[in-house]
């Protein structure tokens, strides 16, 4: 699909499902959980072990029923190889402009790591679709609002903090999306391989959105 599909893609779901774990082998079954829950946006960080086998193993079992990305990626060689192993979006924890440039010149939508007002509309102005605000527990939503006040062009999805009691006034404080890791994959329901759990939590999650948007049915 177009960078400017798959950036919709995002905006109209709201939640970015970020997948840290200490190995790849039940990340397939995370992916499916995720989407049985009603979240079909799954970014893998490059901080799992043979991440890009991972990218292509996921790809290939659930193709276009997810929107796959590649997070914490940190230069052009990285983002490269993640889109060729099948990753339709990419991620970064701070401001790089060469990843940015990168996924324009191929038609990948980026989200760019920032924090501070410099940084953030740095990203943005280097071509970034979504600034990830982050660590966004640093200040939470009123650092949000505050930051969204003189930048409201800018789409920012925070990063870090979010959970189903502070999602609705991200979202309020400007908010396009948020980021979920810990709160949504949880450590200990990987560990217990429980992905009954992982999906009872995106589909909560899924409800929060729908509520702190006002268009919940």
């Amino acid at each position: 699909m177009s960078q400017h599909h798959d950036l919709q893609r995002v905006l109209d779901l709201g939640l970015v499902a970020i997948i840290r774990a200490p190995s790849g082998e039940q990340l397939v079954q995370v992916s499916e959980a995720l989407l049985a829950g009603g979240i079909d946006v799954i970014e893998v960080t490059f901080t799992v072990p043979g991440i890009l086998d991972i990218l292509r193993e996921i790809r290939a079992e659930l193709g276009d029923r997810i929107l796959l990305g590649a997070g914490t990626v940190l230069d052009a060689e990285s983002a490269r190889a993640a889109i060729l192993a099948g990753a339709e979006y990419i991620v970064t924890p701070t401001v790089n402009v060469d990843v940015i440039k990168l996924c324009n010149r191929y038609d990948k939508a980026v989200m760019c790591g920032a924090f501070t007002p410099t940084e953030i509309l740095t990203a943005w102005e280097a071509g970034a679709d979504i600034v990830k605000v982050f660590p966004a527990d640093v200040g939470g939503p009123s650092y949000l609002k505050a930051v969204h006040g003189p930048l409201p062009q800018v789409r920012l999805l925070p990063t870090g903090g979010v959970n189903l009691d502070t999602l609705e006034s991200f979202v309020k404080a400007g908010a396009c999306a948020v980021g979920l890791g810990s709160a949504l994959v949880e450590k200990d329901a990987l560990a217990r391989n429980d992905m009954d759990r992982i999906r009872e939590q995106a589909a909560a999650f899924v409800e929060c959105m729908a509520a702190a948007r006002g268009t919940a049915k």
